[in-house]
């Protein structure tokens, strides 16, 4: 039999089986990318999910903060990205007031599945969010909330701040994780919280969560592609760690951040707050 010389195509993971890596403590390994070559890279080498997320206003367009991110530009990299990705989940950021109401959400949700070939969004925050998770799951669009340091609020928190430091706040976000569990989510990135904090969701919730900058204890680890390359602007958070430092290439250094997420070795406490 002739056969085209393509690597054979692996099977896509799904959010049941990421249910099932919570299940079995199997750390779940996540990153951002933008494009089709870094969702490729990331892909090839083992990551289990990749965001495209409404980072890439900072990190791709050099701006402060992510507000300007529109639903054009969400779905637009998305696809690109979507292009290069065979087996990891791909899900996509509901930009900034991108899901005022339910309705408004759908809609803009709906474009992220079927032009931006996304298998589920994300949505920041909690309150009147909980509506948006809850109608849009029922419409069977997959969500994943995100809490603790959430970007699009950045004038309301005051800059990009650990939250969850006082025993009310701390309480806060327990709640709130509990509340968007219940409004339908089947995952949730917690990010900048203390490391009490994000052990006490992980052990509340049934679903997945993923932490950035909320230590070891989460079920899994996201950062930005660009950071775990060393591909920063040089004002690095606590929470990165550059893993194409003493590698000689882009696959060795995701491998490596595979390894270092599955092993329990990364998050470190000095990763930590």
């Amino acid at each position: 039999m002739v056969t085209s010389g393509m690597p054979p195509k692996l099977p896509a993971l799904t959010l049941p089986a990421l249910l099932e890596m919570k299940r079995a403590r199997t750390r779940i390994v996540a990153t951002t990318a933008y494009d089709a070559t870094f969702g490729a890279l990331f892909d090839r080498n083992g990551v289990d999910l990749i965001l495209v997320g409404d980072s890439l206003g900072m990190v791709i367009q050099g701006r402060r903060n992510t507000l300007s991110v529109t639903m054009e530009m969400m779905v637009y990299h998305t696809a690109a990205t979507a292009r290069g990705v065979q087996r990891a989940l791909l899900v996509a950021d509901l930009p900034f007031a991108s899901a005022p109401d339910p309705d408004t959400a759908f809609r803009n949700s709906a474009r992220l599945l079927s032009e931006g070939g996304a298998s589920m969004v994300k949505i920041e925050g909690s309150g009147y969010v909980l509506d948006c998770i809850r109608f849009l799951t029922e419409r069977e669009i997959p969500v994943c909330g995100h809490l603790g340091l959430t970007p699009q609020s950045v004038h309301r928190l005051g800059g990009f701040k650990v939250q969850g430091r006082s025993d009310l706040a701390a309480r806060a976000i327990v709640d709130s994780a509990r509340a968007v569990e219940q409004a339908g989510a089947s995952l949730l990135v917690l990010e900048c919280v203390p490391v009490a904090v994000a052990a006490e969701v992980t052990a509340a919730l049934a679903i997945p969560v993923i932490g950035i900058g909320a230590g070891a204890a989460c079920d899994g680890q996201i950062l930005v592609g660009y950071d775990l390359l060393g591909l920063d602007s040089g004002r690095r958070p606590r929470f990165v760690k550059d893993f194409l430092a003493g590698r000689d290439s882009a696959d060795a250094a995701v491998q490596a951040y595979v390894q270092a997420v599955r092993s329990g070795s990364f998050p470190a406490v000095e990763h930590g707050y």
